[in-house]
């Protein structure tokens, strides 16, 4: 009996690994969600070759998940800075996901590294509480459990036929 399956080739999930997919992207973004907007910065706080940088930093602005930004110091050639745009800024929960499953499973024996804390640029707001993804449905129900999430068809399903 043939079964109709989803394409996977036909998937956002493997959209957006051939955009921050790569090791280095994921972690310019969270360099960048931390601060860092220039070359030097992200060479410095990373620790990455000059030429995988900025191959690295071409792709994450040509994806549009950065954007060069002109400035010049005094003296100097005008240089450019690296800002996330609201697609990167998005990025953030993905990255603190990875960070709590890095926690649970690949942390050192004292613990993590770093802590995510609720710090709203409005600090009347701010708990300094650490900070958690949780899966919610859009009727509301919070905290599913991953054996309770499967995958359906989406309006823009293509299939193929399997076996």
């Amino acid at each position: 009996m043939e079964t109709r399956r989803i394409d996977p080739v036909n998937c956002s999930v493997a959209r957006a690994l051939s955009v921050v997919g790569e090791r280095w992207s994921l972690l310019i973004v969270r360099e960048a969600l931390d601060g860092a907007r220039r070359f030097g910065e992200f060479h410095a706080r990373l620790g990455i070759a000059k030429n995988l940088l900025a191959t690295r930093l071409e792709t994450l602005v040509t994806a549009g998940v950065m954007c060069r930004v002109p400035y010049q110091e005094p003296g100097d050639r005008q240089r450019f800075a690296y800002e996330l745009t609201e697609q990167g800024r998005a990025l953030r929960p993905t990255l603190v996901a990875l960070l709590e499953w890095g926690d649970t499973y690949l942390a050192d024996p004292e613990g993590p590294s770093v802590i995510v804390r609720h710090r709203p640029v409005d600090d009347a707001t701010a708990c300094d509480e650490p900070v958690k993804v949780v899966l919610k449905c859009a009727a509301g129900h919070s905290h599913i459990a991953p054996e309770d999430v499967c995958r359906t068809p989406g309006p823009g399903a293509r299939f193929m036929d399997s076996l």
